[in-house]
């Protein structure tokens, strides 16, 4: 939901009253009737409002400070912090001094900017949006009500997040962003460009560097940014995480050239972050620490040793799919994690169809060798 700026203006104004009501509530779909009638009897006509603003809250945890003003869709969509801060410090390297963030909705991005030295104007086409960055960051924040499609700096690296949802689907079409990457382009012809986009967009045309981002495992954007901003690079993948790891996969060319074998599997299988995969780095990921490939076409890495700081499956054998069952039993398999590339099989209803009675946690990779389906019997994953 959105706000008008007379609500906002209500929830800046009692947010004291809001943080002391919100610990008796559930904040949940079955408790939804229940919430509304508390903050119904509470806060009357803008009961909507202060629900649309805690919803957010939870939404946005970890993204920024708590106390922020945020609706749902800026909270969802806003960037998390170690992904902001190395867009932040990659802008910084590549010499500019401003950025002009041209859909900051509440703000999200200027402490990682600032954190980079770099000064920071946000600019929003939703003037409720704008009031929520202004509380957020303080009356010294350069703030204004833009449209993102009409330019009102000149000289400013410019940041973009268009929309990438549409009814809760992922817009796939760059060209149904909101507002539209064609559009977006067009507009600021010339200018040094960072645009957030989702990772399942075709970028393979962008004449820049394509940054495929992934926080904790979970694949969070692709940022395109133009060649002023790529340091000599095509294609990058960020491997983060909240204890602090962080790797860069990278290459200078549009296609990912590195040879890899293919061949028998070693000591263990390895399944790149998924960063990597989206990125089209796998052989350059494999190449890097020494794996090769069990088959050319399936994104399953093998080798003797788990690549620091990432996680493997030490292999026990490899057999035919439907011999599975039959392996797993002498194992006395309890639970299982499954992975599967390139084979129409569905993990869930696999685990089920085996029945497992025993209690060692194992794994089972299965993928598409050539032309037979292979499952691989594993140990539990390990982590280097």
């Amino acid at each position: 939901m959105s706000f008008s700026v007379e609500e906002v203006r209500f929830l800046a104004a009692h947010r004291a009253e809001i943080d002391e009501v919100a610990p008796a509530l559930s904040l949940t779909r079955a408790a939804m009737i229940s919430d509304r009638k508390i903050l119904d009897k509470r806060f009357g006509t803008y009961a909507r409002a202060v629900m649309g603003l805690l919803g957010g809250r939870r939404a946005a945890a970890g993204k920024f400070p708590g106390e922020w003003l945020t609706d749902f869709h800026a909270a969802q969509q806003a960037t998390p912090v170690p992904v902001a801060h190395l867009r932040a410090r990659r802008i910084a390297a590549a010499g500019a001094g401003r950025l002009h963030d041209v859909t900051c909705s509440v703000g999200t991005e200027a402490p990682a900017a600032a954190e980079a030295g770099l000064a920071w104007l946000g600019s929003d086409l939703d003037s409720a949006r704008v009031l929520m960055a202004r509380h957020n960051l303080g009356p010294d924040a350069w703030l204004a009500r833009a449209d993102a499609l009409a330019p009102v700096t000149r000289d400013a690296v410019v940041v973009a997040d268009p929309a990438r949802r549409d009814g809760g689907n992922r817009i796939a079409d760059p060209a149904k962003l909101q507002p539209p990457l064609p559009d977006l382009l067009a507009a600021y012809r010339g200018r040094e460009l960072a645009v957030k986009c989702a990772p399942g967009i075709d970028y393979s045309e962008w004449d820049g560097l394509v940054s495929v981002v992934s926080v904790d495992g979970a694949v969070k954007e692709a940022c395109l940014y133009t060649p002023g901003l790529a340091g000599g690079l095509a294609r990058e993948a960020a491997v983060l995480r909240s204890d602090g790891f962080t790797d860069i996969v990278t290459s200078a060319s549009r296609e990912d050239e590195a040879e890899l074998e293919v061949g028998e599997p070693g000591a263990y299988i390895v399944e790149p972050d998924g960063a990597v995969i989206r990125a089209g780095l796998v052989r350059a990921f494999g190449a890097r620490h020494g794996l090769w490939m069990l088959d050319p076409h399936i994104a399953f890495l093998t080798g003797d040793a788990i690549p620091a700081g990432y996680s493997a499956f030490p292999v026990l054998e490899a057999v035919p799919l439907r011999g599975l069952k039959a392996a797993l039993r002498p194992y006395g398999a309890g639970s299982l994690e499954i992975l599967v590339r390139g084979v129409d099989v569905n993990p869930d209803k696999l685990r089920a169809s085996l029945k497992l009675k025993g209690k060692r946690p194992m794994a089972v990779v299965v993928a598409r060798v050539g032309t037979s389906a292979v499952a691989y019997v594993c140990g539990a994953r390990e982590r280097a």
